[in-house]
């Protein structure tokens, strides 16, 4: 193994800070796609932006199922890269990719016919459920581009390089953000595409995307095999991977199927509540990049240490990045606590929805350490197998917590009492997560695998 790509020996914290920091810029590239698609289709009116928060929750599920499904194939080749069993990480690198395209062309389709009734279910109604609908419908289209790559690039982050994954995320952004706002209000001969315009600039750069990752995966890494399995090979692939990958997608969809839950028992105040909800969600995201990071740089570190046998530094990569994730939060408070207003006003001038969009972000950045500790800890524990105590770290927090405490602040009929049962939500979770994650690894007798 290269010493640039060595997890099991360096200092953990410089381990950390390798992968973390070139993912930082790649997260920020993907999120920064968010809040331009919400800021230009926002120019267009209020209603399109009621529109834009009601897809939200369903683009971020679908999200979700490929990060799941990234994860397992990650968990799995992390472990036999740290076991230093080479050909079964590329035949389980390819049976991922496989198992990925199956997948998400189900779901695409599936996505496509249903899109209305979907929306309608989350409280979607007249014009704003037909801006919905147009949407989500190119969106839809793209899904199958968008979810190979972001396999793709697990798999690359996994053999401990987060520079090419990196380079891959803000390439894909640079090309959505300038393609969002041409394609939206149209320029030259090219034609106004109206809300859709913004599905047709993910389409456009995930396109590109697709190709760029399969030729670093092929070329670079060599972890494809061209081999055909036999059937019984691939059914016995699958299923190891699959019982990795079914509980961390439903971990990761967890949480945005937990907003939008939230976001119909706000659509109960009016519109101008989602729209100031949505708003928030998408700055919040991007506020909280840091821990994104650390979640994607501590499932390369514990799996690989994990299939070496070395289970203390995989605590220890924790205890760090909980530190990280409560510093963190206090500067953020502050941060909002002064520019929110700002930040705000750059995407709307309706004064409800500032006022309310504000409030959420005066409120729950000091609490998001709690939601990152929740995070990092499901990726730990994704990366070394144990993928249903990742499931259970996302249940903890979302099921039991934040949807319950939401309701019971909305039975106050007031949007903020909503925003304060989110905040203790993440409070309480986090810390009981941090204590019995880093419980359960010091009583671990591991072996390796």
């Amino acid at each position: 193994m290269a010493p640039s790509r060595d997890l099991l020996t360096p200092p953990v914290y410089k381990v950390l800070s390798r992968l973390t920091l070139p993912m930082i810029l790649g997260i920020i590239a993907v999120l920064s796609v968010s809040l331009i698609d919400t800021y230009f289709v926002s120019q267009l009116g209020t209603d399109y932006l009621a529109a834009l928060s009601f897809s939200f929750p369903v683009t971020m599920s679908i999200s979700s199922l490929a990060i799941g499904l990234g994860v397992g194939a990650a968990s799995a080749v992390s472990r036999a890269v740290g076991a230093n069993d080479r050909e079964q990480a590329k035949r389980l690198s390819t049976d991922s990719l496989l198992l990925g395209i199956t997948v998400v062309m189900v779901v695409a389709i599936a996505g496509y016919i249903y899109v209305k009734p979907l929306l309608s279910v989350l409280g979607a109604t007249g014009d704003i459920l037909e801006l919905g609908a147009r949407y989500m419908r190119i969106w839809f289209i793209s899904v199958p581009f968008l979810v190979v790559p972001m396999i793709a690039n697990a798999l690359v982050r996994c053999v401990g390089d987060a520079f090419w994954p990196s380079l891959m995320m803000i390439g894909s952004a640079l090309v959505n953000i300038i393609a969002t706002p041409i394609l939206i209000f149209g320029w030259g001969v090219i034609p106004a595409f109206d809300i859709e315009g913004a599905a047709y600039g993910t389409l456009f750069a995930q396109v590109l995307t697709l190709f760029a990752s399969l030729a670093i995966l092929i070329i670079r890494e060599k972890l494809l095999s061209f081999h055909l399995p036999s059937k019984e090979q691939l059914v016995e692939s699958w299923r190891y991977l699959l019982s990795i990958a079914v509980p961390a997608s439903a971990g990761n969809m967890v949480n945005p199927l937990s907003i939008a839950i939230v976001t119909a028992i706000i659509a109960w105040f009016g519109e101008k509540s989602v729209a100031a909800f949505g708003l928030a969600t998408r700055v919040e995201f991007f506020a909280v990049i840091p821990m994104l990071a650390l979640s994607s740089a501590i499932g390369p570190l514990a799996g690989q240490n994990w299939g070496a046998g070395r289970t203390h530094r995989i605590t220890e990569g924790l205890k760090i990045s909980y530190w990280v994730c409560i510093v963190w939060a206090v500067l953020l408070s502050i941060f909002l606590w002064f520019v929110g207003p700002f930040i705000v006003a750059g995407f709307t001038d309706d004064n409800e929805v500032s006022q309310l969009a504000l409030i959420y972000l005066r409120i729950i950045p000091m609490s998001v350490w709690g939601y990152g500790i929740v995070i990092v800890a499901a990726a730990a524990f994704n990366a070394i197998g144990k993928a249903k105590l990742g499931l259970g770290y996302y249940v903890v927090r979302s099921a039991l917590f934040y949807v319950p405490l939401s309701w019971v602040g909305a039975l106050y009929a007031k949007t903020d009492y909503v925003f304060v049962g989110i905040a203790l939500a993440n409070v309480i979770s986090g810390i009981l997560v941090a204590w019995y994650s880093l419980r359960y690894l010091k009583q671990l007798k591991q072996t390796p695998h």
